[in-house]
C-alpha cells in the first residue's frame, strides 16, 4: 500500500527543489502518493491565507508531510507558515542533523552531530506585549508588584515559558533517537546559571529522563560554552537537546560547521504526525533558472524515509547525495569548488545525477 504524503512545493525555488526532492523519493521505489497543497506567498495570492486550512487538513489526515521554502510576507496580520505548522499540528521536536560530506566546503571536517530543538514553547510562545500599549502596562506592574526586579514601564516584553511536562517530552524523544540510530550521548543545553527557574526546571526535567537511559552517557553544557566547544572540539558530542530558542540558533551553527543551510535537512515531528522540510530561504532572485542546490530538500526526503520506516531507501537517497557531491561533476554552482556557474550543473541536472548513483548502487 502506498503512503500518503502531502507536499506543499513553498515559493521562489521552492517548487524546483520540492520538485527535485519528489522525483528522489519516487527513484527509490517506495510507493507515495503525493497530495499536493499550497501555502506561503502562493497561497496568499490564490487563497487569501498563507497558511490554508485544507493544507492544515491534509496534513492531519495523511499526517506526513514534505515542505518545499517559502516567504512569509512582511506586515502585520501574517502569520509564520513554520510557526503555525508546529502549533498547529503539535511537531513538538525539530530533528535537525550535520553531517560532514567530502566535496562541501567547510572549515570542519568528519562532523556527526544530531541537534533535537523543542519547537513549542520557550521564547516562542508569541506571548508578547508591545511597548507602550495597555496590556504591557498591565503585566508590567503586576510583574514590579511581586519582583524585587523592577521592569521599566517603557519596556516590551516577552514570556518565555517552560513546562516541566514539554521538557521531559523532548529530552525523552532525545534519548529515544540516540537508542534507536545507535548515538552514544545525549547532552541538554541551557541557560541554568542564569535562569535558574526556568531553565534549571529543564535541566532538573533532563537529569531525571537520563537516569531512566543507563546505556546512553548524559551530560550537560551551558549554552555559550555549548557554542565554544563545538568550535574547538566538536568530535566529543553526538545528540544535542535544547529549549526552543538555543536549538534555533545551535541548528544554525551546527549547518554552518558541515557547510551551510543548503546541505542541512530538517523534520518537525509530533505525536500524531511530522513535516520535513529544507530550512534555507525561498531565495526568489534564483527562482525559474534551474540553478537552486536541491541538496537539502533531498535529505529531508531522505530523513521523511527514515521516519515512516524506510530506512534502507532514506539511506541510498543519502549514499547517493554523498557520492554526487564527493564526485563534484554534476553539482550546482555552489557546491563547485571554484563556484564557477558555466561549469555547473543545473538543479534537474544533479537530481538526474542523484537519481542515477542509486541506480548503479
Amino acid at each position: 500500500m502506498a503512503y500518503r504524503v502531502t507536499l506543499i512545493p513553498g515559493d521562489g525555488i521552492g517548487p524546483e527543489v520540492s520538485e527535485a526532492a519528489r522525483r528522489v523519493i519516487d527513484a527509490t521505489g517506495v510507493a507515495i502518493e503525493w497530495e499536493v497543497r499550497e501555502a506561503g506567498l502562493t497561497a496568499l495570492e490564490s487563497q487569501g491565507d498563507v497558511l490554508p486550512e485544507e493544507t492544515l487538513a491534509s496534513l492531519k489526515r495523511n499526517t506526513i508531510g514534505l515542505k518545499g521554502p517559502m516567504t512569509t510576507p512582511i506586515g502585520s496580520g501574517f502569520r509564520s507558515v513554520n510557526v503555525g505548522l508546529r502549533q498547529a499540528l503539535g511537531l513538538y521536536a525539530n530533528l535537525r542533523p550535520g553531517k560532514s560530506m567530502a566535496g562541501v566546503q567547510s572549515v570542519f571536517a568528519d562532523i556527526d552531530l544530531v541537534v533535537v530543538r523543542e519547537n513549542l514553547e520557550g521564547m516562542y510562545t508569541g506571548i508578547e506585549f508591545d511597548t507602550g500599549t495597555s496590556e504591557a502596562a498591565e503585566v508590567i506592574g503586576a510583574i514590579n508588584a511581586r519582583s524585587a526586579k523592577q521592569i521599566d514601564p517603557s519596556a516590551a516584553i516577552s514570556i518565555k515559558v517552560i513546562t516541566a511536562a514539554a521538557s521531559r517530552r523532548i529530552v525523552e524523544y532525545a534519548f529515544e533517537y540516540a537508542r534507536a540510530n545507535g548515538r552514544r550521548q545525549v547532552t541538554a543545553v541551557h541557560k541554568a546559571n542564569i535562569m535558574k527557574f526556568a531553565d534549571g526546571l529543564f535541566l532538573r526535567e533532563a537529569q531525571t529522563v537520563a537516569a531512566r537511559y543507563p546505556d546512553i552517557a548524559f551530560n550537560d553544557r551551558i549554552v555559550d560554552n555549548m557554542c565554544m566547544q563545538l568550535m574547538q572540539k566538536p568530535q566529543e558530542y553526538d545528540v544535542l537537546v535544547m529549549p526552543n530558542l538555543y536549538g534555533d540558533i545551535v541548528s544554525d551553527l551546527v549547518a554552518g560547521m558541515v557547510g551551510g543551510l543548503g546541505v542541512a535537512p530538517s523534520g518537525n515531528i509530533g505525536p500524531d504526525g511530522a513535516v520535513f522540510e529544507a530550512i534555507h530561504g525561498s531565495a526568489p532572485t534564483h527562482a525559474g533558472k534551474n540553478e537552486a542546490n536541491p541538496t537539502a530538500m533531498i535529505l529531508s526526503g531522505a530523513l521523511m524515509l527514515r521516519h515512516i520506516g524506510e530506512r534502507a531507501a532514506g539511506e541510498r537517497v543519502e549514499r547517493a547525495v554523498a557520492d554526487v557531491i564527493a564526485a563534484g561533476n554534476e553539482v550546482t554552482y555552489d557546491l563547485r569548488r571554484d563556484r564557477d556557474p558555466s561549469k555547473a550543473a543545473t538543479t534537474t541536472g544533479m537530481t538526474e545525477a542523484i537519481i542515477g548513483a542509486m541506480a548503479a548502487s
